[in-house]
C-alpha cells in the first residue's frame, strides 16, 4: 500500500497522464523522429521524478512548518508536485521546440 506521503502524487497521476499524453503528441508540426522520442521520454520521466521529490518534500516539511491542520500536508505535497511537473514540461517544451525546430 501506497504510503501516505505519496497520496498527492496517486491522485494527481491522472492529471499528470493528461498532460503527458498532451506533451508527446503537440505540437504535431515537429517531427518525429527517434531522438524526439528519447527526449520525450527523458523529459515526463524527469518531469515525474520530480513531481515525486517535491510532494514528499512538502510533505515532510508541512509536518514541521506551521500548524494548520492535518489536511495542510497532503496540500502542500499536491501543489509543489504539481508545479514541479509543470515547471519540467514546460522548460522541456520549450527546449524541444528550440532543439527539433530545425527538422521541420
Amino acid at each position: 500500500m501506497a504510503d501516505v506521503a505519496d497520496l498527492a502524487l496517486i491522485l494527481f497521476l491522472p492529471w499528470f497522464a493528461i498532460l503527458g499524453v498532451l506533451y508527446w503528441f503537440y505540437p504535431r508540426t515537429l517531427e518525429k523522429t527517434a531522438a524526439r522520442r528519447r527526449f520525450d521520454v527523458a523529459a515526463l520521466a524527469l518531469a515525474f521524478l520530480a513531481a515525486f521529490l517535491a510532494g514528499r518534500w512538502g510533505f515532510a516539511t508541512a509536518a514541521t512548518g506551521i500548524e494548520a491542520g492535518p489536511i495542510w500536508r497532503q496540500v502542500l505535497a499536491s501543489l509543489l508536485a504539481y508545479k514541479a511537473f509543470l515547471l519540467v514540461v514546460g522548460v522541456a517544451w520549450a527546449l524541444r521546440g528550440q532543439r527539433f525546430r530545425q527538422a521541420v
